[in-house]
């Protein structure tokens, strides 16, 4: 199995608009509501069948004029739309080349390729570092003429601000709600596969990536005689033990499953490409601060943050929302700031960039759903001043689908936008070209959140309905956009 940086992110790379956007005025933008047509919103969303609420805008890219909306000022939870901030956030504060850097320390004097002290992994926040490149930083080190090591092995992750986990309302087992740390590896998953052999199964947790899958020993995980909860978690200071329910499994298969403790998870695979070179490490520890005399030894950088925002806009990774926004933060202010905090501020920040909106974030990915925003407030932020000349470009290309569900043809390349999804929750918003050339910001939120908030108690990662109601809110999508970019 093949798993780049990229397969990890699931999914291939996509093309993205290269159109050219003037500048808009700088003033705020809300004006009274003009007809693009005769409001066919509302029929169309009268028919979606959707419960809950609907709120949908389209507005000129370049002026901020409204052309048609509904429920424009209802406020809703924007999910994964929110990357869009996060991504202008982190490329305004740190800058488009900015990269998350990934060192090896020497603490003590190097003689004949001795390290008579101390060896530190030491993270930046790089929230995209995958094993393979652990693998090289390792052969860097045996470049760099390090053959042994007389001291401990120490692993640094203070670069950020240390959390649990993004959302401690979503089920422990979900690999899409991590934890974040200075230092991460594969997204700060680990990989459990399973298989039948005989009448019981053998289980693996490794570290896999494109070229290699190291196994690791500080995710555990045993194989429990029930039906109910298929997973639990106990957290056993530097082990992060899993069971899962035997009914679960079938005769083969495997998932991710979240890291809790990514530091000693990454000090843990690093070691094995050390020992693979000869220089033979001892278990990793957690140390609070690095030596102000230690040495560089060896480093890698992540790729350039445009890069970052780009694949974070397509494949809507948590963990590099989390990490680019706690950096970007921490880069204007000097300080390290908690989840909480650090999007408020970036929420104030959005207000001041365009003209005023006043959006709520519980967190830089949208994973949270008590996130607030209108429709009117996301299409201002889109058309604000120099917004979309950044956003535009690494947004995900949307194929517009006909009533079967087949993309249309002619439509391809007309729409660039950023998805945003939870149970009962369903998002889209960004950019489009319509029938007469004009280029056009659009917004599509739709939520039930009575539905969501009862499907979380039903404990399950799809509660009842969900499926059928998400299905509804994105074939009302591609039906707007339909209307949008060509008439029908």
């Amino acid at each position: 199995m093949h798993l780049t940086r990229r397969a990890m992110l699931v999914g291939a790379a996509s093309s993205c608009a290269t159109a050219t956007w003037a500048d808009a005025p700088s003033t705020s933008r809300r004006p009274i509501v003009r007809p693009f047509s005769d409001n066919m919103l509302v029929p169309l969303i009268a028919t979606s069948g959707l419960s809950g609420d609907v709120g949908a805008v389209l507005a000129d890219a370049q002026t901020g004029a409204i052309l048609e909306s509904y429920g424009a000022d209802m406020h809703q939870p924007p999910a994964s739309v929110a990357k869009a901030f996060t991504a202008l956030y982190a490329l305004e504060h740190l800058g488009p080349q900015y990269q998350f850097e990934t060192v090896v320390f020497a603490d003590g004097s190097i003689s004949g390729g001795i390290l008579d002290g101390n060896l530190i992994l030491a993270g930046g926040g790089d929230p995209n570092l995958v094993t393979d490149q652990l693998a090289d930083l390792a052969q860097r080190l045996r470049a760099a003429g390090i053959t042994q090591v007389t001291g401990d092995f120490c692993v640094w992750d203070d670069a950020l601000t240390n959390l649990d986990e993004i959302d401690d309302s979503q089920l422990d087992h979900l690999g899409y709600n991590p934890t974040i740390s200075g230092l991460n590896l594969n997204f700060n998953r680990v990989h459990f596969e399973w298989k039948r052999e005989g009448g019981d199964y053998a289980t693996f947790m490794d570290a896999r990536s494109d070229n290699y899958r190291p196994v690791v020993t500080t995710s555990r995980i045993r194989i429990a005689d029930r039906d109910d909860p298929v997973f639990t978690y106990r957290d056993l200071g530097q082990v992060d033990q899993w069971t899962v329910a035997r009914t679960a499994l079938n005769n083969a298969g495997s998932r991710w499953l979240p890291v809790r403790h990514p530091a000693l998870y990454a000090g843990e695979v690093f070691a094995t490409f050390a020992r693979s070179h000869g220089i033979r490490l001892s278990a990793p520890k957690e140390i609070e601060a690095i030596p102000a005399d230690a040495t560089q030894v060896a480093a890698i950088q992540s790729e350039p943050l445009t890069e970052m925002m780009r694949a974070m806009m397509r494949y809507s990774t948590n963990i590099t929302a989390e990490a680019a926004g706690l950096a970007a933060t921490t880069a204007q202010t000097g300080q390290k700031w908690g989840l909480r905090a650090s999007s408020a501020r970036m929420a104030r920040w959005a207000g001041r960039r365009a003209g005023g909106i006043g959006p709520q974030f519980a967190d830089h990915s949208g994973l949270g759903d008590s996130a607030r925003i209108t429709p009117a407030d996301m299409a201002q932020f889109l058309t604000a001043p120099d917004v979309a000349q950044t956003l535009h470009p690494i947004m995900k290309d949307i194929p517009v689908r006909d009533n079967a569900g087949d993309a249309i043809a002619a439509l391809q390349g007309a729409v660039q936008a950023k998805t945003g999804t939870l149970n009962f929750v369903s998002n889209l918003a960004g950019y489009l070209r319509a029938k007469d050339g004009r280029q056009l910001a659009f917004v599509i939120f739709a939520s039930d959140m009575a539905a969501r908030e009862i499907g979380k108690l039903e404990g399950g990662e799809r509660p009842t309905g969900a499926r059928r109601w998400n299905r509804k809110a994105r074939d009302l999508q591609h039906r707007l956009l339909r209307h949008w970019t060509s008439g029908v």
